[in-house]
């Protein structure tokens, strides 16, 4: 008995880890929070940890926003909330045949520090994810 309960445990503490966690801002480094400062002037953010970088959560220009920072301050990514109806039209052809009769629960907009743009598209708990053009590239597990 004793070992299933360590078995359970260890498994809960690996599982807690690998998903994003929550940061207070004081444990942000400086150099982070003044790129994102730079980037987006007068925005508040909810921080958290997410392999090894750390990810602002906030709202600009009325759309829910996140965006990605190496702890150098580097911003890698950043992630647009946007509706369903924006998504390129390949998209939801893809959709409508790879998931047919499900609905797309979130969509957004993901713009690469070097520019690239890709669309995500959340469905039964996936995130699909696909190019400027709307051709598909792979699936992420929430």
């Amino acid at each position: 008995m004793k070992k299933v309960l360590m078995s359970a445990m260890a498994i809960t503490v690996i599982t807690i880890s690998a998903c994003a966690q929550k940061l207070d801002a004081s444990k942000v480094p400086a150099a982070v929070k003044a790129s994102f400062a730079k980037q987006y002037p007068g925005a508040t953010a909810k921080w958290e940890k997410e392999d090894g970088k750390f990810e602002a959560g906030f709202d600009h220009n009325g759309h829910e926003m996140s965006a990605l920072f190496e702890a150098n301050g580097t911003m890698t990514e950043s992630e647009m909330g946007i509706k369903v109806s924006e998504l390129p039209a390949a998209v939801m052809q893809y959709i409508n045949t790879h998931h047919k009769g499900e609905t797309i629960k979130e969509a957004a907009k993901i713009t690469k520090a070097n520019g690239e743009v890709n669309y995500e598209a959340e469905v039964k708990g996936k995130d699909l994810i696909f190019d400027a053009s709307g051709k598909f590239l792979k699936e992420v597990k929430d």
